[in-house]
């Protein structure tokens, strides 16, 4: 089998919000198809046992992984990460550049704008980091990866959206907000990495049964909802959306930038 079979091959990928979900499969596909993993998480004691399991998945498939439990979404620790990376790979160019970056950071304040009590609605510093970590953080890791060298041509840039950047659900304006600010970044970036050969698109899932969904209330009904009116007749898998993004980070995939890609059996388009 040579590199034209496996053209992702000894490439890097950061994952941000690695530990679980989408991350998680990302992470576990991109793996499979020869890629060195990058992971960035931010968990207690309790949950870092999945975290190795997932590592261990990673290296039983003879790639490297390198974690950092760590939030994603604070410049200093961006910083400290990259410094790491630099550390492990020497200078750009020298040993792999980092080819995927997905941006999969599920963390926001999910309360209504108006509530009966102030306490119960959300305040300005619950829409401003809701802002910060679901949608404005891409910015920043795109900005320190591309000035510095560690993503070039064929880079693949990934962020996950959701029906909601379009759609209304109880307690989830900010993170909404959030959603179609995220959108908005993806189609400001794909113009403006279009000359270096970057590409940036925005992956909307079918509603999936995640740890993040089950933060959100009413979840439940979501899931049985999205189940029977999804054209497929099931919902969308974590798996589902690993496979298509090792799919659109191959070579072949250059010319698709700048959209919001639904991966979800036909569910966003039936009312």
């Amino acid at each position: 089998m040579g590199a034209d079979d496996r053209p992702l091959e000894g490439e890097w990928a950061m994952i941000l919000g690695a530990s679980s979900g989408f991350g998680e499969a990302v992470a576990l596909e991109l793996a499979s198809l020869g890629m060195h993993i990058f992971g960035v998480h931010l968990d207690r004691k309790g949950t870092l046992p999945n975290v190795e399991r997932i590592v261990g998945q990673i290296r039983a498939l003879r790639r490297e992984a390198v974690f950092f439990n760590a939030n994603a979404a604070d410049g200093e620790k961006r910083q400290e990460i990259l410094e790491t990376v630099r550390a492990k790979l020497g200078e750009p160019g020298m040993s792999g550049s980092i080819r995927v970056l997905l941006h999969s950071l599920a963390f926001g304040t999910l309360k209504p704008f108006l509530a009966k009590s102030a306490p119960e609605a959300a305040n300005k510093a619950q829409l401003d980091m809701t802002l910060d970590v679901m949608a404005n953080s891409l910015v920043y890791w795109v900005q320190d990866l591309v000035a510095s060298g560690w993503m070039g041509r064929g880079g693949r840039i990934f962020a996950m959206t959701s029906a909601g950047g379009s759609r209304v659900w109880p307690t989830y304006g900010p993170v909404s907000a959030a959603k179609a600010a995220l959108e908005s970044h993806i189609r400001q970036l794909a113009l403006e990495l279009a000359p270096l050969g970057i590409t940036a698109n925005a992956i909307m899932a079918g509603v999936t049964d995640t740890p993040a969904l089950r933060k959100i209330p009413g979840s439940e009904a979501m899931l049985t909802l999205a189940q029977r009116k999804n054209p497929s007749g099931r919902l969308t898998t974590p798996r589902d959306v690993a496979e298509a993004i090792g799919l659109l980070s191959h070579p072949k995939s250059q010319w698709v930038t700048g959209n919001v890609i639904c991966v979800d059996g036909g569910e966003f388009v039936v009312d």
